[in-house]
């Protein structure tokens, strides 16, 4: 038997609070199928959905079949947005390398476009993935109110309201903030790790490296000859007795 959800305060976050805002380069472009008129404007609106849900898609992480639905009409970007979420490569790469905890935090930034309010919300939303797995969670995000009103069916997601009017910087990108793996999972796969080597290595240019017959060549070898030290006994100047060792010549 499903647990219903828990009930958590939402908190006056920057998402939720209208204001007006002067656009600049950190402005969040929103992409949306309304007022798209070309080719090259739907690549772009999948570029952006593939770097809002998996920061960065390599050739073997693209779903081709989704897209190929997105271009012929017969998927929405909202449900392009749930392939994407309940794909194979967002399973392993964020399902499996963190706790519930995690992948709710991580999943609410990318599909609703906000932080999480609370360790309450985390602790309901991980209920859903516990007792109605990653689809059911998935699911009762894409067709919550939340996501309706700020993005519909044919807006992609964004972090919404990032830039702050009263600040000089504004809320810093979520793949910044909150890396793939938490720290637990950071120590199990080694990283990071700092290497200290105790020799100091240096790099000499070609062309100042010593050519055949410098006599720098030769500084290595004279230091490797074992000359032993002169015995004689060493006499401070002050004690020399100049009159006896001065040649006394007779007429």
């Amino acid at each position: 038997m499903a647990i219903p959800l828990l009930e958590y305060a939402p908190a006056s976050q920057n998402s939720r609070v209208a204001g007006f805002t002067v656009g600049g380069d950190e402005t969040p472009r929103i992409y949306t199928t309304n007022n798209l008129l070309s080719k090259t404007e739907l690549d772009d609106l999948i570029e952006a959905a593939y770097r809002q849900i998996f920061f960065h898609a390599f050739a073997v992480d693209r779903e081709v079949t989704l897209e190929s639905q997105l271009r012929s009409g017969n998927l929405t970007v909202r449900q392009f947005v749930r392939g994407l979420v309940l794909s194979n490569t967002y399973r392993t790469s964020f399902y499996e390398k963190n706790s519930n905890y995690r992948f709710v935090e991580q999943t609410v930034q990318r599909v609703l476009g906000r932080d999480v309010y609370s360790e309450r919300e985390k602790i309901a939303w991980s209920a859903v993935v516990m007792t109605k797995g990653i689809e059911g969670f998935i699911d009762a995000l894409i067709n919550s109110d939340e996501y309706l009103e700020a993005f519909g069916d044919d807006t992609l997601p964004y972090q919404r309201r990032r830039i702050l009017p009263s600040q000089s910087v504004g809320e810093r990108p979520f793949n910044i903030k909150s890396p793939r793996y938490d720290a637990y999972h950071r120590a199990q796969l080694g990283f990071p790790q700092i290497i200290w080597q105790n020799q100091v290595r240096g790099y000499t240019p070609a062309d100042r490296k010593p050519q055949a017959g410098d006599p720098a060549l030769f500084l290595n070898l004279a230091r490797s000859l074992n000359i032993p030290a002169s015995a004689g006994r060493l006499v401070s100047a002050q004690n020399l007795d100049y009159e006896k060792l001065v040649p006394y010549r007779k007429s």
